[in-house]
């Protein structure tokens, strides 16, 4: 297996490119420059070079596809050729290749890391749209997966390439290096970063494809999108893997024979987290039942474990009975109608006995919830009393 190669995306960049590719040389070994359909002279200029280069390796797309799809087919390039890590580095000049070897350095020690090249955006001249761009989001990766990172937005990588087999990307432009980091997170790799220097070259001269709207439309929506999945999927993926027997017994412990939690509380919060687990809010009735406990002083950790009523296998049961709860209260299809027929488009052509009925259903399972838990909680407790 080869150890390291370098891929650079390239967009009508011929005015820096050759510069780029010769300092790179000094550090790796073997280049992947991806030409995303440039229109100025970048393939005649990448012709040539590979002519007289043998450690130069050139793939041209007949459009311009998006700096997403041009990283992409870099690494499936690398992959292909049994590399281990590939070096990401932007064709515009503004990163050092001088800086190579804090990433190989890093990645000696830490094996199979993403380290990031982190610029100092308070520098001079750095551009006002790039410092904002990237806190903002520094913020939602931090949001999305745990973690502190100073300079999401840097092109400047070193990347494990086993650990990106298999990783399904659906953006193709700018935010495709967000979303690659996030999902990177979400697998377990570790992200590191090495403190790198950077040059913005002056506005007259600099080449740069980055459209402020529409990219951070498109950087706005995926963090929507990413976000979702975390609070949704990911982190309670995390926490239900972290789970052992001794570690759910300490959990019942700790959460429901805390003697510093009345058993009242610990019951309203069962019943509310079933509560938010059945009203009709799908896609954000963990966010809000969280949100909302927090803002009661309910215990979040019983709220989120009672609002996993609705996973999957219980989906079909819950729009049963709301459905029929609703047939009773307002009329409408039978309420002797087969389980097999509700679906979520005979739910829509129905959707006011649904929204009724799960309302209904939702207060009734979260009140009987709530009298159970008080009910066996205080009988436990009782019964240790007179132990």
């Amino acid at each position: 297996m080869n150890f390291c190669c370098a891929i650079v995306p390239a967009y009508n960049h011929a005015s820096t490119l050759k510069k780029v590719l010769t300092d790179l040389s000094r550090h790796v070994p073997h280049i992947i420059v991806v030409n995303d359909g440039s229109t100025d002279h970048s393939r005649l200029l990448l012709d040539e070079l590979q002519l007289h280069n043998a450690f130069l390796d050139v793939i041209h797309l007949s459009a311009n596809r998006g700096k997403g799809i041009a990283l992409q087919k870099g690494f499936e390039r690398a992959m292909a050729a049994e590399f281990r890590y590939a070096i990401t580095i932007d064709a515009d000049g503004q990163h050092f290749a001088d800086d190579i070897p804090l990433f190989t350095a890093m990645i000696q020690k830490y094996p199979d890391s993403l380290i990031v090249g982190v610029r100092n955006m308070q520098q001079e001249g750095v551009p006002g749209k790039s410092s904002f761009g990237n806190r903002f989001s520094n913020f939602w990766y931090r949001v999305e997966t745990g973690i502190q990172l100073p300079d999401t937005q840097s092109g400047f990588r070193l990347y494990p390439l086993e650990r990106l087999k298999g990783m399904r990307c659906f953006t193709r432009k700018y935010e495709f290096e967000i979303e690659v980091l996030v999902r990177a997170a979400w697998r377990g790799c570790r992200i590191r970063w090495v403190p790198v220097q950077v040059y913005y070259a002056p506005e007259d001269s600099r080449v740069s494809h980055f459209r402020p709207f529409r990219d951070f439309v498109r950087i706005s929506l995926l963090n929507t999108v990413l976000v979702t999945a975390a609070f949704l999927w990911i982190k309670p993926r995390n926490w239900i893997r972290k789970l052992n027997r001794r570690k759910i017994k300490r959990f019942f412990r700790q959460q429901f024979a805390n003697r510093k939690q009345s058993a009242l509380h610990i019951a309203l919060s069962a019943g509310f987290g079933v509560f938010m687990g059945i009203v009709p809010i799908w896609g954000y009735q963990l966010l809000a039942a969280i949100a909302l406990a927090h803002f009661l002083k309910l215990n979040k950790a019983i709220v989120f474990l009672s609002a996993n009523i609705s996973i999957p296998p219980m989906i079909p049961l819950i729009l049963y009975i709301s459905f029929l709860t609703g047939g009773w209260i307002v009329g409408g299809a039978p309420a002797t109608v087969s389980m097999k027929v509700i679906s979520m488009d005979f739910v829509k052509h129905n959707f006011f006995q649904y929204l009724v009925g799960s309302v209904v259903f939702a207060i009734v399972a979260g009140t009987v919830t709530t009298l159970l838990v008080w009910l066996a909680v205080s009988v436990m407790r009782r019964g240790k009393n007179t132990g």
